[in-house]
């Protein structure tokens, strides 16, 4: 039996070594499509990536331990057995909490929008101007704490499959890292159309880090829309 210890710092090793290849696989596409694109934000990205190796601790510890309590104990609702609920599930689990997970993240952001909270926690996230590839997890440690342990308490609550947190973790890395690189890589068409007119992409995002007050949504602009805090997109 592994120690929960052991789970705890490979699960820290393995959140920390995905960031540091999907935000460098997507740094380097910059690179590749935009060159000159970080020029001048060397000072910036150190910063980048040492908070964000901060916020990977704050994420890996907890979540190693809960993978240790599922696998040794049975903790939490994550199951394997496709036959446990119906296939139905599988997909609207993953919609539901990609859309609690974006309610949670709209208003803890809003909230942390507010002069004094801005100034203690999330100015760190804010000092990213413009936003790099190397931002997505770019957070004071109360700011990582409040974002990154959402999930891991949702397994607790809300049956999911294993491969459906998966896809859950993938889509929540990507949009994070893309969100924050400072150009679209998604075509025009999407982002101009219906679908873009609910979806964040980095033009949405972007206008937030420019303004520093709406679009505060993750993954979707509903709750932007419902609480008129959308401000549109940019052309970064």
């Amino acid at each position: 039996m592994i120690p929960p210890i052991l789970s705890a710092l490979a699960m820290t090793a393995i959140v920390a070594l995905r960031y540091l290849m999907v935000s460098g696989g997507f740094a380097w596409a910059t690179m590749r499509v935009r060159p000159g694109h970080y020029a001048a934000l060397g000072k910036q990205i150190r910063m980048e990536i040492g908070w964000s190796l901060v916020a990977s601790v704050i994420y890996g510890l907890p979540a190693g331990v809960i993978a240790w309590g599922w696998q040794q104990h049975g903790w939490t609702r994550i199951y394997t057995d496709p036959r446990a609920y119906p296939l139905w599930w599988m997909p609207v689990s993953l919609l539901v909490y990609l859309l609690l997970h974006d309610t949670w993240f709209y208003w803890t952001h809003r909230w942390m929008h507010r002069p004094a909270i801005f100034r203690r926690i999330h100015a760190i996230h804010h000092a990213s101007r413009p936003p790099t590839a190397w931002a997505a997890m770019n957070f004071h440690p109360i700011e990582a704490a409040i974002v990154g342990l959402f999930v891991p308490a949702l397994v607790f609550v809300v049956p999911i499959h294993a491969g459906m947190l998966a896809g859950v973790l993938i889509a929540m890395t990507v949009m994070g890292v893309t969100n924050h690189m400072g150009w679209e890589m998604f075509p025009r068409a999407l982002v101009h159309s219906r679908a873009g007119h609910w979806l964040i992409t980095a033009s949405h995002h972007e206008r937030h880090h420019e303004q520093y007050r709406g679009n505060y949504g993750l993954y979707f602009r509903i709750w932007d829309h419902i609480c008129r805090t959308d401000r549109g997109i940019s052309n970064p």
